[in-house]
């Protein structure tokens, strides 16, 4: 029996995922979260051979959670199920160690069959997503990403410094470093362009 967890934050997508992979005779639902930090909470408990989870969630991303999970539970395989074919998005996942990532979309059947040969040690990746994989390069440090991403949520050089311990003027060069990078006017733009690109 191959235990799964789920980590997704649209209640509906999660609750009808595990209910189609509950089905499968050699699959096995074990927890269900609705953000990152609840999945951390989960893996710790269940401790289930895959992970699957969606990239963009409250708490941690599911990109964080696969960076964790490949230095705390380095048994575990990640696969990730996006609707993004953001090429950064791939990029990231491959260095955090995810061993699957797959479209939303893909029917069951095929999913049950990715998860089936990610178990058995495998790298499933979407061919539609590795076409845009390597599109781009990422420019950003991770710094710069971590500030761009607080500056996007609307919060002031200040309270990005206060959340990640850092002087004003260190956010603010922070900030300046990732607008040039992207060519952009302004840290709004600088975070779409970043966001777009699946960079953050």
């Amino acid at each position: 029996m191959i235990r799964l967890l789920l980590a997704e934050d649209q209640a509906l997508l999660l609750g009808a995922l595990g209910s189609l992979l509950d089905l499968e005779d050699d699959l096995e639902v074990v927890a269900r979260a609705a953000n990152g930090d609840q999945a951390r909470q989960a893996i710790e408990t269940h401790r289930p051979d895959l992970l699957v989870t969606d990239i963009e969630m409250p708490g941690s991303t599911g990109l964080e959670l696969a960076e964790w999970v490949r230095e705390a539970h380095p048994e575990i395989r990640v696969v990730i199920l996006t609707t993004f074919a953001r090429p950064g998005y791939l990029r990231r996942a491959l260095d955090a160690g995810v061993r699957g990532y797959l479209l939303k979309e893909t029917p069951v059947e095929p999913l049950a069959d990715a998860l089936r040969r990610i178990h058995a040690g495998e790298r499933v990746i979407d061919p539609e997503l590795a076409l845009t994989a390597f599109d781009s390069k990422d420019p950003l440090t991770e710094r710069e990403r971590q500030v761009l991403r607080l500056a996007g949520e609307g919060l002031s050089n200040a309270e990005i410094g206060k959340r990640l311990h850092l002087a004003d003027g260190t956010v603010r060069n922070y900030l300046s470093e990732a607008i040039g990078k992207l060519a952009a006017e302004n840290r709004i733009e600088a975070y779409r362009i970043a966001r777009d690109q699946g960079w953050l």
